[in-house]
């Protein structure tokens, strides 16, 4: 089902005449007085032609700006690219995350070229690794449902690095983590992409299982008779609408000198109509992509299982298709959930919660060190936060590590307060919950319902636990941007990945 796109990638220290190329990408940054070329490996007076034409050319070096010039007989390439970086940081240094963007703009915007050397600035071995991980993101794309090209241009196949960094020994442990993650993010887009017709409770545990071939990870698949019988009534009481029933699927890394132990419980509602409390039939057509957080906690446990890390982590990918039927779930019915509470269910659009809530009390049960939820949950986010900046809540000690590895790793999340008010708002007359409450601040009401199933450790404390809201940030409506693609984004698997290391780099020191 996921067909990803695959790339190699390689580096080259000198002369780029001596590796043919369809394309040589160099860069243009924003300076205090117009657009600046970057160090590259033209000759002095090549460059200073070039330098010389930027403004005729209309280049500023903004961001995404791409311009093709007839290549040179010292780049080896039929086509020289010239590409925007943005302004760049003190000292005039890029940040990883600008050459990341760069890179995977170029690598976007070039396509139909099979082989691109990008010769964009680099003072580390990381700066290579950026260029390489914006490159991979950039390559995606997603055609497995068209009969014909119909004009779409295939994608670059082949990315060669220029960096005086090619001989650097520390350097091709960076590059393989650059590809991993790079198919990581590509594969949870493509699962975002797939339409409902395709993707559904089972074809997406199918789908778990498929991607998991060939690494140390063991997949678990309740249907909904063992769901029924165990008494997961949050992801049965969703599905029970629809002719597909629901799935929880259990995706478990466990490498024998684990020193730390993590549980991502992803949101994986294949279609959403809203069921009873149907929703507008404007813009349901998205709603395809209600089970990205799903996709995101299943692609980074396996990114972690392929970079070898010595952390026990498993993914809950709660799954379900919220239908209006006869045998849908009604308002004001009330639901017994996995573990024994149960809410009243005064909106069936409300729907994220209930799956999520069997999920986190089930990985609660395993003790971790702590638990993340990840789910395209509200509607409030993105009034909240836009749609590119993901919202995150729980506690400090989860949170504030989270948003370094977002920093790190070149994601946009910011951390959201979860106000004690709220929490008297979800009571219900009926059940010990209600599955809605304050409409303002329904983000982190959302959260605050969350957390009242995130179980006790085994020194009697809550579980460190946090939620990230990610209903913007994980579909692209809009133009495709650096290294993001026009509907599933596959953010935040980087910021998972790089939170674990975060959290095994101390645990080490």
């Amino acid at each position: 089902m996921v067909k990803n796109t695959e790339i190699k990638l390689s580096v080259i220290a000198r002369d780029v005449k001596k590796s043919p190329t369809d394309a040589l990408v160099i860069g243009v940054a924003q300076g205090p007085d117009g657009p600046v070329l970057l160090d590259n490996p033209l000759t002095a007076k090549s460059a200073e032609a070039i330098a010389e034409s930027l403004k005729v050319l209309g280049l500023t070096g903004a961001a995404d700006q791409v311009h093709r010039l007839p290549g040179l007989p010292e780049a080896g390439a039929a086509v020289l690219v010239l590409a925007g970086v943005g302004k760049p940081g003190a000292g005039g240094r890029l940040t990883e995350e600008a050459l990341r963007r760069a890179a995977g703009s170029a690598i976007r915007q070039l396509a139909g070229l099979t082989t691109v050397t990008l010769a964009l600035p680099t003072a580390s071995p990381a700066d290579v690794a950026a260029i390489a991980e914006g490159a991979a993101m950039g390559s995606y794309s997603f055609t497995e449902h068209r009969s014909e090209a119909n004009g779409r241009k295939e994608p670059v196949k082949n990315v060669v690095i220029f960096t005086d960094f090619a001989a650097d020994k520390d350097l091709q442990p960076l590059l393989n983590r650059s590809a991993l993650i790079g198919k990581a993010v590509n594969a949870t887009r493509s699962l975002v992409n797939q339409p409902p017709s395709h993707l559904f409770p089972e074809s997406f545990a199918d789908a778990a299982k498929e991607l998991s071939k060939g690494l140390p990870v063991k997949v678990t698949v309740w249907d909904e008779k063992r769901l029924e019988k165990e008494g997961f009534g949050g992801i049965m009481g969703v599905g029970k609408g629809s002719t597909r029933q629901p799935r929880l699927v259990k995706v478990e890394y466990a490498p024998s000198k684990a020193s730390a132990k993590i549980a991502l419980v992803g949101k994986g509602i294949t279609f959403d109509t809203g069921g009873i409390s149907i929703k507008p039939a404007l813009g349901m057509g998205d709603m395809k992509s209600d089970m990205a957080g799903a996709a995101v906690v299943l692609n980074t446990v396996l990114a972690i299982a392929g970079l070898g890390l010595p952390v026990k982590a498993t993914a809950w990918l709660c799954i379900a298709e919220n239908m209006p039927s006869g045998a849908a779930q009604r308002p004001a019915d009330v639901l017994t959930m996995f573990g024994g509470k149960t809410v009243e269910v005064l909106n069936t659009d409300a729907e994220g919660r209930l799956v999520m809530a069997d999920g986190i009390v089930a990985a609660s049960q395993e003790y971790p060190d702590a638990i993340i939820d990840v789910a395209t949950l509200t509607g409030a986010q993105l009034i909240a936060l836009g749609n590119r900046t993901a919202g995150v809540m729980g506690s400090d000690s989860v949170t504030g590590p989270l948003k370094a590895a977002a920093d790190r790793a070149g994601e946009l999340v910011w951390p959201m307060p979860l106000p004690e008010e709220l929490r008297a708002s979800i009571d219900s007359e009926v059940a010990d919950l209600a599955n809605i409450g304050e409409r303002h601040g329904g983000m982190m009401t959302a959260a605050v319902f969350l957390r009242e199933f995130v179980g006790k450790g085994k020194d009697g404390e809550q579980i460190p636990w946090a939620h990230i809201d990610i209903a913007g940030p994980s579909f692209n409506n809009g133009s495709p941007y650096g290294y993001t693609p026009k509907q599933g984004t596959g953010c935040t698997v980087r910021t998972l990945v790089a939170y674990v290391e975060d959290v095994l780099a101390a645990s080490a020191s």
